[in-house]
């Protein structure tokens, strides 16, 4: 049973089929008060208590902390992923998406509890396409929801959404509490926020990341994420960003085939 969703949420979810699809510069939709109030806020308090077992992603093209372990999280918490990962809600987004066989990652890979803090970042860029462990799911729709109370514009943080070429920006969304985006993953699902984050120092840029797959019953080839360069970017950051890019792909392949797991890299990177 769906408890914890806003009442409003499923019946947009159910009717927002044609805004979701036509949606520029790529499939989305951004929902407002998408939890219950008393929801969002115990899954905040739960967020901020959360201290030992974070993963650290300290590289070139992004500056953030994740958590992953499901097991770790608050009970609310537990029971958000829950609800959301459930196939009640599963049908929900497959009516709003139009995209069928949709399933829930029960092991959070890259998803979870996500937080930036001052200075950090996360450069433009198009998601693993492909499940690194699971080999026969593809990435279908990220669900974001994001936990900062009273985010202001000049904090910076908007999930920046650019056209196709990766030309310009076509829109932003702030990160405000309790605000949901749901966008569908593609070759051309450009996004992210590059520009560092200028919060207080004991603010962050907090979210709930949950992920959503289909079984193609093959195997699908790798596909790391792809980051790249804005147009105003220097020459020395273009070719940071590519040399990034390609070592991630070496992780992505060792991660696939030989088994390394994101906890050995977050142990050197945290150093960082």
């Amino acid at each position: 049973m769906i408890e914890r969703v806003g009442p409003r949420t499923l019946e947009t979810l159910d009717a927002g089929a044609g805004a979701f699809r036509t949606a520029q510069p790529y499939p989305h939709v951004v929902l407002e008060d998408f939890l219950r109030p008393e929801a969002a806020d115990t899954l905040l308090a739960e967020f901020e208590a959360t201290r030992d077992g974070w993963t650290f992603l300290h590289h070139v093209n992004e500056k953030k902390r994740q958590f992953t372990k499901l097991e770790r999280l608050g009970p609310t918490t537990r029971a958000i992923v829950a609800e959301l990962q459930s196939p009640e809600f599963i049908a929900h987004i497959e009516t709003l998406t139009g995209i069928s066989g949709l399933v829930a990652d029960p092991d959070l890979d890259g998803s979870g509890l996500h937080e930036i803090k001052r200075g950090g970042h996360l450069n433009m860029h198009v998601d693993f396409l492909s499940h690194v462990v699971k080999r026969h799911w593809s990435r279908r729709l990220n669900l974001l929801i994001y936990l900062n109370k009273g985010w202001r514009e000049e904090y910076n943080g908007h999930l920046e959404m650019w056209s196709r070429d990766m030309q310009r920006c076509e829109k932003k969304v702030l990160p405000v509490f309790n605000r949901c985006l749901i966008f569908q993953t593609s070759e051309i699902s450009w996004h992210g926020h590059p520009t560092p984050l200028a919060c207080p120092p004991e603010t962050s840029r907090k979210s709930l990341a949950l992920y959503y797959y289909r079984d193609e019953g093959h195997t699908v080839s790798l596909a790391s994420t792809d980051y790249r360069a804005v147009p105003t970017d220097s020459l020395k950051k273009r070719a940071l960003i590519a040399l990034d890019r390609w070592a991630l792909r070496v992780y992505s392949l060792l991660k696939r085939y030989v088994g390394l797991r994101d906890r050995v890299v977050s142990a050197i990177l945290k150093r960082f």
